[in-house]
């Protein structure tokens, strides 16, 4: 039976995945079906040369990734507004713009409680950009979308 804190590592892990699978897609065109298959039949738990990968919640991966590609249209429109009128989604990092359309996906498409959606992926962007001041860029902007997505949870 696995335990409350590898399932969490889990759904943290698909979170990421999810990150790095819409990215994948934005750059080589892939299909959601070609790169869902991809990352959970290679990339869940696999072990390299240069390390191991996390073993991702399959199902948490497949639903952002889904809701993402599905909903981007909204989820990209809720982006915006909480971005600087000058600065629309086309024209941030292609990582950071992945991030929020997993994040918005989670926020307008699931049931999770939007502190837990920030936090986990503010701590994505401390991975990707460790040394940047990206986290606080998306922490804002998450929270704004959070508070049109889910008004009820402030």
């Amino acid at each position: 039976m696995t335990s409350r804190d590898e399932k969490r590592q889990m759904k943290s892990a698909a979170r990421l995945y999810a990150v790095q699978a819409l990215f994948q897609m934005e750059v080589s065109g892939q299909t959601v079906k070609a790169v869902t298959r991809e990352f959970v039949n290679f990339r869940f738990g696999a072990s390299y040369e240069e390390g191991e990968f996390a073993e991702g919640d399959p199902d948490l991966f497949r639903n952002l990734v889904e809701h993402a590609v599905n909903w981007q249209a909204l989820i990209d429109q809720m982006t915006d507004r909480a971005l600087v009128a000058k600065w629309p989604i086309d024209r941030i990092d292609p990582v950071i713009r992945a991030l929020f359309r997993a994040a918005g996906a989670e926020l307008t498409q699931m049931d999770t409680p939007p502190k837990v959606v920030i936090n986990e992926f503010v701590d994505i962007a401390r991975a990707f950009f460790p040394e940047g001041r990206e986290s606080g860029f998306v922490n804002a902007v998450l929270d704004h979308m959070a508070r049109e997505a889910k008004p009820g949870a402030f």
